[in-house]
């Protein structure tokens, strides 16, 4: 496994700005349990799809994209079978990096960049060189745009059940009071629940969930058709309808606008 409590220690002590550490591949699925860490970490799939639950929310990150997690922050990774993830531990201290978790998306440059130091780093030294790169590196992390691949899972154990069983089933078309019943409350009882905890409603929190894996699956060239299908739409049109929506493009333009593909 890539972060063993020994990897994670050595990053916290790496006399450095920047570790890289870089998994390999396996064919099962690899979990690292709930930790935190001195530096800040961005992980990067290079191949396949990280699963990232950082405090109450989890992030889906694809290729082409990764998850920034700020230092001290509770968090844990799901690996995809057969991946292949860089993780950039930095010292964030004194940088205008995000003090809160994001996904970015990475552009070549950014990506090449974070592999070639991969192979430069020695432990007793640093040259010249590299430090320079290292400064273009910071320099270009501050400029990455955004992506809202995020989902919030309360820790509230109604809502905790209820966010895993729509992550379980996108395509499932239960009504609030059909959840409520579930859980022998009222469907009043269940939509404060959410407000309170989520501030959002309950349309709006499934909206989000479909937002996160429609981008992850376009990310991955999935077929809209597909995508539409697995999030449980009606129609293609439907499907693009909701996204335009909810991201003012269609799916087809967010994904030549972001992955060119």
């Amino acid at each position: 496994m890539l972060q063993t409590l020994t990897d994670l220690c050595f990053a916290d002590h790496y006399p450095h700005r920047i570790l890289v550490l870089r998994s390999q591949s396996v064919p099962h699925l690899e979990e690292t349990p709930w930790h935190h860490h001195k530096k800040a970490q961005l992980v990067l799939p290079l191949t396949g799809v990280v699963t990232s639950f950082i405090d109450d929310k989890m992030w889906l990150v694809p290729p082409r994209c990764a998850v920034w997690i700020p230092s001290n922050l509770m968090h844990r990774n799901q690996i995809s079978p057969n991946a292949d993830v860089c993780m950039l531990f930095v010292d964030s201290t004194d940088l205008a990096l995000p003090e809160v978790a994001c996904t970015l998306t990475i552009t070549p440059f950014v990506r090449e960049l974070i592999l070639h130091l991969h192979t430069q780093q020695d432990y007793e030294k640093t040259d010249p060189a590299t430090d320079r790169l290292v400064d273009v590196l910071l320099d270009q992390l501050i400029q990455l745009e955004r992506e809202e691949f995020d989902f919030p899972i309360p820790d509230e154990p109604t809502l905790n059940r209820l966010a895993l069983e729509l992550i379980a089933r996108p395509n499932e078309k239960r009504t609030l009071g059909e959840w409520a019943s579930d859980f022998a409350m009222s469907e009043r009882t269940l939509a404060r629940l959410i407000k309170r905890h989520i501030q959002l409603t309950f349309g709006q929190w499934r909206r989000q969930l479909h937002i996160v894996l429609a981008l992850q699956k376009l990310a991955i060239n999935m077929p809209i058709q597909t995508i539409s299908e697995e999030l449980g739409y009606d129609s293609v049109s439907a499907f693009i309808t909701f996204f335009k929506k909810a991201l003012g493009k269609s799916p087809r333009q967010y994904r030549i606008e972001r992955w060119g593909k």
